[in-house]
């Protein structure tokens, strides 16, 4: 066991700034005393690890599976923003890459620029590692134009900020982060830790790297965001998985106070083994459900190409083409049909009420003109969970 008067300042201190608060001072990582691997650490991480095997190798046994990688994109953005405060759903979500909305609603716009925050980080993952540099670019992706994009985008803090109820100030705050003059070094230390070989196991290290990542809370606004892209990308960076399929924040979300009451333990009690055990049983469980939905995706698109050969005749090839379409678009307009088959704008129609009649597309406007189709299966698979 860890004696307790080193377990309490295991994780950092408080250090009294000049102008009289006291701010929270990270330890560089990995813990010391080191993490201790007990029975249940160890069963946990070996179920996470198999759980994650397994999500790999159902996604990959998906025909083209980056064709559905967006719809796990966009399920991880609508959760983790949930979790800040966002009402905005995956339909809304949706409707906005549509062009539904004459002017797109503010929770909206942030769920759009997670994913394009996303996106971007794993796109420049090829070319720069995950660094400080890397999190300043995808912060200013993240916090461009919307609520709390005022506040230095991209930008470490040079102003202290600190956690705790609406209202709370820096002597009644839940949490006061380190000092924006701390910044540099805490998350110097960070990175090195992130690049530095060690025998931790890898989902270990990330855990501890979120952790350490929302203590150090380096941006004025957009901090857990950032934190819960940063496990997106260093599962991806370190191969633990081929695609960015797990949606992670959904356990997050349904733990949420379980959540902040475990990166709050880390601080106050050193309490880094509690939050491991959580952190696992979340892969686990999440890894989990996402293998469940790439096996139910497999089964709805085998039905759905059958009923289309059956009951398409002649236009099946052109309803084939429409619905691969729509595993990255799932909502269309019948010129988007006429322009991906070919076709004159009354054969799209055509084939777009042959969609309906078989349970494939939904009109979703009520209008007269300029409909538009949601593949309803598909986006209400994702919407259940």
């Amino acid at each position: 066991m860890i004696p307790a008067e080193r377990h309490s300042a295991r994780a950092g201190t408080y250090v009294s700034q000049p102008t009289g608060y006291r701010a929270f001072e990270p330890a560089p990582l990995p813990p010391q005393p080191p993490v201790e691997f007990d029975p249940e650490l160890q069963r946990l991480l070996s179920a996470a690890d198999l759980a994650l095997g397994r999500l790999d190798g159902s996604v990959l046994t998906l025909p083209n599976p980056d064709l559905f990688v967006l719809m796990y994109v966009r399920k991880e953005a609508v959760l983790s923003s949930q979790i800040e405060g966002t009402q905005s759903s995956l339909q809304d979500l949706l409707a906005a890459e549509a062009k539904l909305y004459q002017d797109v609603p503010r929770d909206v716009d942030e769920v759009v620029n997670y994913v394009r925050a996303l996106n971007h980080g794993l796109a420049r993952l090829d070319q720069l590692p995950i660094s400080v540099r890397l999190l300043r670019e995808i912060h200013a992706a993240l916090m461009d134009g919307v609520r709390g994009g005022h506040l230095q985008p991209g930008e470490l803090r040079t102003s202290q900020n600190w956690i705790g109820p609406a209202g709370c100030t820096l002597a009644t705050a839940s949490f006061v982060p380190p000092a924006p003059h701390q910044l540099p070094a805490a998350l110097g230390a960070l990175e090195q830790f992130l690049h530095t070989h060690t025998a931790l196991p890898p989902l270990v290290k990330i855990a501890l790297a979120h952790a350490q990542f929302e203590t150090i809370h380096p941006f004025l606004d957009g901090n857990g965001r950032m934190g819960r892209l940063l496990i997106t990308f260093l599962l991806t960076e370190a191969k633990i998985l081929d695609k960015p399929v797990l949606y992670l924040s959904h356990y997050f979300r349904q733990h949420r106070q379980a959540y902040y009451d475990h990166l709050q333990d880390v601080r106050e009690h050193g309490d880094w083994e509690g939050w491991l055990k959580f952190f696992l049983r979340g892969i686990a469980e999440v890894a989990a459900e996402s293998a469940d939905t790439a096996r139910r995706i497999l089964v709805m698109r085998e039905a759905h190409r059958d009923a289309i050969t059956q009951r398409l005749g002649r236009g099946a090839a052109n309803g084939h083409k429409v619905l691969e379409s729509l595993y990255r678009r799932p909502i269309i307009a019948v010129k988007d049909v006429a322009m991906l088959t070919g076709t004159t704008f009354t054969a799209a129609n055509t084939a777009v009420a042959r969609l309906q009649e078989i349970g494939v597309l939904e009109e979703i406007t009520g209008h007269a003109r300029h409909r538009r189709y949601r593949y309803a299966p598909y986006i209400e698979l994702f919407s259940s969970i």
